[in-house]
C-alpha cells in the first residue's frame, strides 16, 4: 500500500531532488552533521546559529537564576552555623565540618585530596557546599537525597568525623550555652534529629546569588561583555548545556563519564553531574581532582564527554562565560583559596 506518491520515480528526476535538497540545505545555513572520529573535530568549525549568541536574555533561557538568601538570624540556622564550625563533632576534636568546607573561601577548599582523620587522602575530590541544597543528590556519586542523611553518615564515617551522633549529643549535652541555645531553637536539649536538623539549615542558608550572569539572565543586558555572552552562546551550540543547566547549573542529573577519551580515574563510572556555580574558584576540577586548571577542564570535558576539539580561543571563551558565574555570599564574592 503507498501512503503517498512520489512524483519523481526516474534517475533524473531523483538527480533533480537531491539537486534541490543541497540547495535547500545551503541556504539554510543548516551545518552539516560530523562524524565522531579518533580526532575530534575543532569547534571552530561549527556553524554558530545566531541564536545562540545570547546577546540578550530569551526568558527561556535553560538556566535560572540563584534564589536570594533566606532569613540568617533564625535560631535553628544560628545554631547550625555554630555546628559547622565545632570541632567537638569529630571523635578526637581535631575537624569540623569547615575543616573540609571553607565558608571564607570557595566552600570547600584547594586540595586535590583531603585528609582523612586518619591521615590518608579521601579517595574523592571535595565538593563544595556552596549551593549544595539546590541539587538533586548529593557527593559525587550522588549517595545521600538530603543534607541531613549527609551530615549523619559523616559523624559515622571515620575517614570524616570518626565519630557517633550519641557521643556528640553527650557532648553538647556538657555544655551549659548549646542547651540553652537547643532549647531556644527547639525547646529541648540536643538530640539526633534537632542536631541534623540544625546543620541542614545552615547548609541549606549557603547559597551565592548576585552573580553577574544572574544579573544578565535578569534582564541587566550590560551586565557581561560581548566576549561573555558569546562564551555562552559556545557553552550551549557545544552541547555543554546539556547536562549542565538549571538553577545550579548542573546538580540535577547522573552522567557517565570518559564517554569518548578517559576522563580522570576510570571509577566511580557514574557520577552526579557537578554543579558550575562558582566554578571559577574552585580548582583542582573532576572527581578525581586531576584537572589543575579551568582552562584544562574545558578542554579535556569537550574531547571526553562531546568528542569536540576546542582551540585556544574556544576555551578562553567558555572559559570567560564560566568566570561570570561566580556570586557572592553575605554579599562578598565567592573567593578562591589563597595559594
Amino acid at each position: 500500500m503507498k501512503w503517498f506518491s512520489f512524483p519523481f520515480q526516474t534517475k533524473g528526476g531523483l538527480r533533480a531532488v537531491a539537486a534541490w535538497l543541497v540547495v535547500i540545505v545551503l541556504l539554510s545555513g543548516i551545518p552539516a552533521p560530523t562524524t565522531l572520529s579518533a580526532s575530534p573535530p575543532s569547534a571552530t568549525d561549527m556553524v554558530l546559529p545566531t541564536d545562540m549568541v545570547a546577546l540578550v536574555p530569551t526568558g527561556s533561557e535553560p538556566i535560572t537564576p540563584l534564589p536570594d538568601m533566606p532569613d540568617t538570624t533564625s535560631p535553628k540556622l544560628l545554631l547550625g552555623e555554630r555546628l559547622f564550625a565545632d570541632t567537638r563533632l569529630s571523635g578526637d576534636g581535631s575537624r569540623s565540618c569547615s575543616s573540609c568546607h571553607d565558608i571564607r573561601t570557595n566552600g570547600a577548599g584547594s586540595n586535590r585530596h583531603d585528609l582523612a582523620a586518619n591521615g590518608r587522602e579521601i579517595p574523592l575530590n571535595t565538593t563544595t557546599v556552596f549551593n549544595a541544597a539546590l541539587n538533586f543528590r548529593l557527593n559525587w556519586e550522588g549517595n545521600f537525597r538530603t543534607l541531613e542523611e549527609q551530615a549523619a553518615s559523616a559523624f559515622q564515617n571515620p575517614g570524616f568525623m570518626g565519630t557517633n551522633i550519641d557521643a556528640v549529643i553527650a557532648k553538647l549535652q556538657a555544655d551549659p550555652q548549646m542547651m540553652a541555645l537547643f532549647t531556644q531553637a527547639y525547646d529541648h536539649g540536643p538530640d539526633r534529629a534537632s542536631i541534623l536538623d540544625a546543620i541542614a539549615t545552615y547548609e541549606r542558608s549557603l547559597v551565592t546569588p548576585g552573580s553577574r550572569f544572574d544579573l544578565w539572565l535578569k534582564g541587566n543586558v550590560d551586565a557581561l561583555i560581548p566576549a561573555e555572552k558569546a562564551g555562552y552562546g559556545l557553552f550551549k551550540s557545544l552541547g555543554c548545556i546539556s547536562c549542565h543547566q538549571g538553577v545550579n547549573v548542573g546538580g540535577n542529573l547522573y552522567e557517565r563519564h570518559g564517554i569518548f577519551r578517559p576522563l580522570g580515574s576510570p571509577d566511580p563510572e557514574l557520577l552526579r553531574v557537578p554543579s558550575l556555580r562558582n566554578v571559577a574558584t574552585t580548582a583542582p576540577y573532576f572527581h578525581d581532582g586531576s584537572a589543575p586548571t579551568l582552562n584544562d577542564a574545558v578542554r579535556r570535558m569537550a574531547a571526553a564527554q562531546l568528542n569536540r576539539r576546542l582551540s585556544d580561543d574556544d576555551v578562553a571563551s567558555i572559559v570567560s562565560f564560566l568566570r561570570t558565574l561566580t556570586g557572592n555570599y553575605r554579599g562578598v564574592p565567592v573567593l578562591a583559596p589563597a595559594p
